[in-house]
């Protein structure tokens, strides 16, 4: 198995869902129902990243590894390049970024997005993609699609419903969902907080359009497993409380 540590960047402030990530699921915080399941994973190291206290304890409390970082950051990845250089890894050592709202994300592909990028020499990053079956979900802004190449390259992320297809027919087969799962190469997070801003990633809003305007290779591929939806509403937080009031 390829060698990864996990960062976990969690932060108090959220504009849906406040103080998510100290949220009660089945006797304890979502951050740390995070923090388990990458602890699963059998990464080399797992840190969680965090400008806030509560956060930091919980995790120190439960015999985890914490990581005070600054308040400032405008991104998760920005969070991290932080953590690496606070960290002191090597710049050929992989970094696997969890969001600190995911607390169902299969460890398989916490593994694979790893391997994915130590396959992958030239690129400088790599992230995962799921079938769209549902022509609605295609249209549907909040899902982000990605164009795949022959060479398993990521090549453009979308809002939009992309491809295009001009005949007007939906073709499943032609569609990707962007699953937001990152694996980094330290030496890549060391120069990210040096890359311009981009003008599509201010668009879409979409982070991975600086690395794809800086000429970074974004490795890809198919999920070996269904991610689940993160946290991100009151909805979401229910559903994933009675999974966890079910394991119990």
């Amino acid at each position: 198995m390829t060698d990864f540590h996990i960062l976990i960047p969690a932060r108090m402030g959220s504009t849906r869902l406040a103080n998510k990530a100290m949220a009660d699921v089945a006797g304890m915080p979502l951050v740390r129902r995070v923090w388990h399941r990458a602890m699963a994973s059998n990464a080399k190291s797992v840190h969680v990243l965090t400008d806030h206290k509560d956060i930091f304890n919980a995790i120190q409390d439960a015999g985890g590894q914490a990581l005070m970082t600054r308040s400032d950051h405008v991104s998760g990845t920005d969070r991290l390049a932080e953590a690496v250089d606070q960290l002191a890894f090597g710049g050929g050592e992989i970094i696997v970024n969890l969001q600190g709202d995911e607390p169902l994300m299969p460890v398989a592909c916490l593994q694979q997005v790893a391997q994915v990028l130590s396959a992958d020499p030239q690129a400088q990053m790599a992230t995962l993609f799921d079938e769209i079956l549902d022509e609605q979900q295609w249209r549907d802004p909040d899902v982000v699609k990605v164009l795949v190449s022959s060479s398993n390259q990521a090549l453009c992320f979308s809002r939009a419903a992309i491809p295009h297809f001009r005949g007007g027919a939906f073709v499943p087969s032609l569609v990707r969902r962007h699953v937001g799962l990152y694996a980094y190469r330290v030496s890549a997070l060391k120069t990210w907080s040096s890359l311009p801003p981009s003008d599509i990633e201010r668009a879409e809003s979409l982070e991975q359009w600086r690395a794809l305007e800086a000429g970074w290779r974004i490795a890809i591929a198919k999920s070996v497993e269904k991610i689940p939806p993160g946290v991100d509403n009151e909805h979401d937080l229910k559903e994933v409380r009675n999974f966890f009031g079910s394991q119990v």
